[in-house]
């Protein structure tokens, strides 16, 4: 299994459930902004918002 199939796979998963993968994104962030310091929000903000442009342009 190649990493182009882990790709498709993942993007079958997430088939209609991109709101739900957003929401766990933004958990994800907190928690990761919990462990670390605040002078670090701003680059764990800047990845999750590409991943969820990413995610939409996806559909």
């Amino acid at each position: 299994m190649g990493l182009d199939d882990l790709v498709n796979k993942a993007k079958g998963a997430l088939g209609g459930h991109e709101e739900q993968a957003k929401d766990a994104l933004d958990k994800a962030g907190e928690a990761v902004k919990a462990k670390t310091s605040d002078s670090q929000d701003g680059q764990v903000d800047d990845v999750i918002d590409k991943a969820k442009d990413y995610l939409d342009g996806q559909k």
